[in-house]
């Protein structure tokens, strides 16, 4: 059976202005991204999901868009991006890049024209009322920072809804021209070779809420449209959904053929943060067993951390409350009422067992993983930062100026770099973990080979092992490539596990693990936040 490009890859996510500066200007651009791609093809990523790099005033990390067809001055031009593509191919790594189709910024041409005239077509690109819908508190994105769906516009002298800031008024996904545009602009990337998108706030996209006459199945459509086209223009190309959703809601977004190819899975991250708290497996087992199968068309996005908070939104409060007293016990380090503002490595106390066990768990778990900038060397956060910018900090290098991110002045780098604590440059940086035998670095690139050789993870199919030890989570994974066999231990204890009982079959082999398999090739000890692999040979 032929496979998808995308259910064996690994995906590395970043920030253009973030990543390197290759001008001394205190920017990372695109000329710095193309300097780094050897480090990112050794590594061994196979895919890049880009956050926007388009023209913006950055209300929102770049979420905030004003021309979908070009790239932000300071970043570079188009023909930067169309050499960081031609070097990326070169090495084969694929390129995806974020279509933020909820919603424009409030400076974009559309919304200007749509403000000063009624009569114009642009005027009904965007959500308008007189006497704005009632919401309920529980329904805004940003709470704390915005108390309103709903913006009065002087000019229009109409309210204009938005989901996420009043910078960033929502489109009209019922309006067909404004879909037209939308298709129009994926054309575009695509005929640049991009490899797919991953579509900002989907659920939000399909959500009929304050437009008059639209129905949910309606603008659903929207999405079959979009998955119509992009085959037409290449039937390789994906398109990746952020929908922070429960398992009985996921079938909107993946449809067999229809509609996304991938989806994040937010249900599995928030319940493996749960059994990390509660160092149970119990909580990630029935979430993996709630979900519905995302093959042999589909795949989920696995994920530890990424550019946002950690939302906990789909657990219970008093399992919220569990989780943050785990990772997040401060006010400061909170958001949103259900996120958590941190990176990985803080979240773990700099725990490098256990930043390794949760790594072998996302690697191992059904469906693609994605790591995010910088958690490969375990880099920190900055919670002096305001809301989600404590964790988009710079990339960290080495020890020189600026963490090599920049040659330009400190007062000049426009991201604050984290140059004190536990987590600053000369403690945390690319250059010293690549020389160290041991770093998280070096492992984690073992890690990514490692999962490269197992396309049984990416296409397989799951028996999850029924076991008396709660903090015990095997799980084993088939395909016409193999089997695979994984142990992993949530719990503070060591615990012996004899896997010959869970297959009687004699030829497994230990391909990858924290410790070494022991002679009796029948039982185990499984540490502390231990974790083993095993492959069955023919």
């Amino acid at each position: 059976m032929k496979h998808n490009w995308f259910q064996n890859a690994f995906f590395y996510s970043l920030d253009v202005e973030t990543f390197y500066d290759s001008n001394g200007d205190g920017i990372g651009d695109f000329q710095g991204l193309i300097n780094k791609l050897d480090y990112l093809a050794g590594l061994g990523i196979t895919c890049i999901w880009l956050l926007p790099f388009f023209p913006s005033p950055n209300r929102d990390n770049g979420y905030d868009v004003i021309d979908y067809y070009s790239v932000d001055e300071r970043l570079g031009d188009l023909g930067d991006f169309a050499e960081f593509m031609d070097k990326a191919n070169a090495y084969g790594i694929k390129i995806i890049i974020d279509l933020v189709i909820n919603h424009t910024s409030i400076e974009h041409p559309w919304f200007q024209k749509a403000r000063k005239d009624r009569n114009s077509k642009f005027h009904d690109f965007y959500v308008w009322s007189d006497n704005p819908v009632k919401f309920k508190v529980k329904e805004l994105n940003f709470k704390g920072e915005e108390e309103t769906m709903w913006t009065y516009d002087k000019k229009a002298k109409r309210y204009y809804l938005h989901r996420f800031y009043k910078e960033q008024p929502d489109l009209n996904i019922m309006n067909p021209d404004v879909r037209k545009e939308i298709l129009k602009i994926m054309g575009f990337w695509l005929h640049l070779g991009v490899s797919g998108f991953r579509v900002d706030a989907a659920a939000i996209i399909i959500e009929p809420y304050g437009i008059k006459g639209a129905e949910k199945e309606e603008m659903e459509k929207f999405l079959d449209e979009m998955r119509h086209f992009l085959t037409c223009k290449n039937p390789e190309a994906i398109l990746l959904a952020e929908a922070n959703v429960p398992p009985k809601e996921t079938g909107t977004y993946m449809k067999g053929k229809e509609r996304m190819h991938m989806m994040f899975n937010f249900h599995s991250n928030q319940h493996l943060f749960l059994s990390l708290a509660q160092k149970k497996a119990a909580p990630l087992i029935k979430a993996i067993k709630k979900l519905p199968p995302a093959l042999p068309f589909g795949q989920w996005l696995n994920f530890l951390r990424h550019h946002d908070e950690l939302s906990i939104s789909l657990l219970t409060e008093k399992q919220q409350q569990e989780v943050f007293e785990r990772f997040g016990p401060e006010p400061d380090m909170q958001i949103y009422e259900s996120g958590i503002r941190r990176r990985l490595a803080p979240m773990l106390n700099g725990n490098i067992d256990l930043i390794k066990f949760c790594y072998s768990i996302l690697v191992s778990l059904p469906g693609v993983p994605v790591i995010r900038y910088g958690d490969e060397i375990a880099m920190g956060d900055d919670l002096s930062l305001e809301g989600r910018e404590s964790v988009r900090t710079p990339m960290q290098w080495t020890r020189q100026k600026n963490a090599g991110f920049s040659k330009a002045e400190k007062s000049s780098v426009i991201h604050k770099i984290i140059d004190w604590g536990d987590y600053n440059y000369e403690k945390v940086n690319v250059l010293d973990a690549q020389s160290d035998h041991n770093s998280l670095l070096n492992w984690i690139e073992q890690l990514i080979s490692i999962r490269k050789q197992c396309p049984e993870i990416g296409a397989g199919t799951l028996e999850i092992a029924e076991v008396d030890e709660p903090g015990i989570f095997i799980h084993k994974l088939e395909s016409e490539h193999g089997k695979l066999l994984f142990i992993h231990n949530f719990s503070e204890k060591v615990i012996t596990v004899n896997y010959k009982l869970l297959d009687k079959k004699s030829n497994w082999v230990h391909i990858f693990g924290n410790t070494a398999a022991g002679k009796n090739n029948e039982s185990i000890e499984v540490g502390v936040h231990g974790f083993h692999w095993w492959r069955l040979l023919d």
